[in-house]
């Protein structure tokens, strides 16, 4: 994971942490929807991670095979 895929699961959990610890029910609430939204955030992150990866395959792939096709299609 990124360095912000891995500040953003390291805020969830310290949100979470914080939620547990605390006995206020309002502070809480607070914390478990700031941890959720951390938690959004390292998802999208990962998720454009993995689109990145994947689309790098595709072009790499792609120029693979263009160069194989260039390969076969010059005359000797």
């Amino acid at each position: 994971m990124s360095v912000a895929g891995n500040f953003y699961q390291a805020q969830a959990a310290n949100c979470a942490e914080s939620a547990a610890k605390t006995e206020l029910p309002m502070l809480r609430d607070k914390f478990e929807r700031a941890g959720a939204a951390w938690q959004a955030l390292a998802k999208r992150e990962q998720d454009i991670e993995t689109a990145r990866e994947r689309r790098q395959s595709e072009v790499e792939a792609q120029h693979n095979a263009a160069a194989a096709s260039a390969a076969l299609a010059v005359p000797a």
